[in-house]
């Protein structure tokens, strides 16, 4: 009995690390993207700076876990639990890394002016900052219908990149003195669809969770 409640124990502190994560990494992508919104290098830096929290807390979980299974010795699903508690912090990790890439963006345009309103980018954040809630938020209540449905939310954002894309080419042609800082906002629209991948893997890791299977959302 005093084993289980270590291993429970164990897994309640799991998630609420993982939680954590996404909750700073939900917020470092909107912050990043309101820095690029207003061209404000102070608070890319700053979102720069924090990114270490982050590696920390990735760290205290892949701790957590190898002495859980090292002292506990799961099985099955407590196992996959921890498994995939591992995979979820890596790929939390990576969308951290990817909004603080928007960052560096940010204060590479620093003492520019935008080149036009953004519109379809803020969207794509905002989907992509939804997708991060809700993957924790499937991962947390084993749901798999909210798991799954990272995979639709992603093809909208996959959408609104080829929008941005498609804009920005056409800007270039009629004027190309806005390629240099049009090559730039296309590689943010390319960090935020990878951040909505990485949210949808952690789609996958609940399925495979909850079910034993591992689908493919990412298609």
């Amino acid at each position: 009995m005093i084993k289980r409640k270590e291993l429970d124990d164990g897994l309640v502190l799991l998630k609420e690390k993982l939680i954590e994560m996404g909750s700073r990494v939900e917020q470092s992508l909107s912050d990043a993207m309101q820095a690029l919104q207003d061209v404000d290098a102070d608070r890319a830096r700053a979102i720069i700076a924090e990114d270490k929290k982050l590696n920390q807390l990735e760290e205290s979980i892949d701790e957590l876990g190898a002495r859980m299974i090292a002292t506990q010795q799961p099985v099955a699903k407590d196992l996959r639990r921890i498994l995939i508690a591992f995979k979820m912090a890596g790929d939390l990790e990576r969308m951290g890394d990817l909004s603080v890439d928007i960052a560096k963006v940010v204060v590479r345009l620093e003492g520019q002016k935008l080149i036009k309103p953004l519109i379809d980018l803020p969207r794509m954040a905002e989907i992509a900052g939804q997708m991060i809630h809700e993957s924790i938020d499937s991962y947390v209540h084993e749901n798999v219908n909210l798991a799954c449905k990272m995979a639709q939310d992603d093809d909208q954002v996959d959408a609104l990149f080829s929008e941005v894309i498609r804009d920005l080419f056409e800007l270039m042609i009629e004027n190309p003195s806005t390629i240099t800082q049009a090559g730039l906002i296309s590689f943010v629209g390319r960090y935020i669809e990878r951040i909505a991948d990485h949210a949808t893997n952690i789609g996958e890791s609940v399925v495979y969770l909850v079910t034993g299977k591992r689908p493919e959302l990412n298609m």
